[in-house]
């Protein structure tokens, strides 16, 4: 009975949905959605209706209704809602990055010959040059980028199996 109600249904409550989703300012998709729960109320607390076509037009119409009446109260933020601009600075989240942070680190102290100290220099605060960095290790700035992609691959390496297991 349901069944062959829906199905009756759906190709007025689309054409119904389509037509009245402009004015109400909703999507039509919505409409009908909203409809569909009305009518499964309905057909769970008095049955079907007497005439479902009639039934289904005033559903549509006083869910169109309710939408221009939700829209006309709902107003959109002037600015970020309180809270958002803080939420990077929320201890949870401090908490997990300073984690990955110290993953990182550990990791890096496991790398292998002058990847240590190369990452080490990359990850400085005082964002140093190439030229910087290669005065610092004791190596020609020419051989920084491959040394570097190297050091980058061993910790890709290192740090795979931490990403998946975490």
């Amino acid at each position: 009975m349901t069944h062959d109600l829906v199905t009756s249904l759906r190709p007025l409550l689309t054409a119904e949905a389509s037509a009245e989703a402009y004015a109400s300012g909703a999507e039509p998709g919505d409409l009908e959605q909203a409809v569909w729960l009305r009518l499964l109320e309905r057909l769970e607390a008095d049955g079907p209706p007497p005439d479902p076509h009639r039934w289904l037009r005033s559903a549509v119409r006083t869910e169109a209704r309710r939408t221009r009446r939700r829209a006309r109260h709902e107003r959109p933020y002037g600015t970020e809602p309180a809270g958002v601009a803080a939420y990077a600075y929320e201890p949870e989240r401090l908490a997990h990055t300073a984690a990955r942070h110290r993953a990182l680190r550990e990791a890096v102290r496991r790398l292998p010959g002058r990847c240590p100290r190369l990452m080490e220099a990359l990850l400085s605060p005082r964002d140093l040059t190439y030229r910087e960095i290669a005065g610092e290790l004791g190596i020609s700035q020419g051989s920084l980028g491959p040394e570097r992609s190297r050091c980058l691959g061993c910790l890709r390496r290192l740090l795979t199996p931490e990403v998946a297991a975490g």
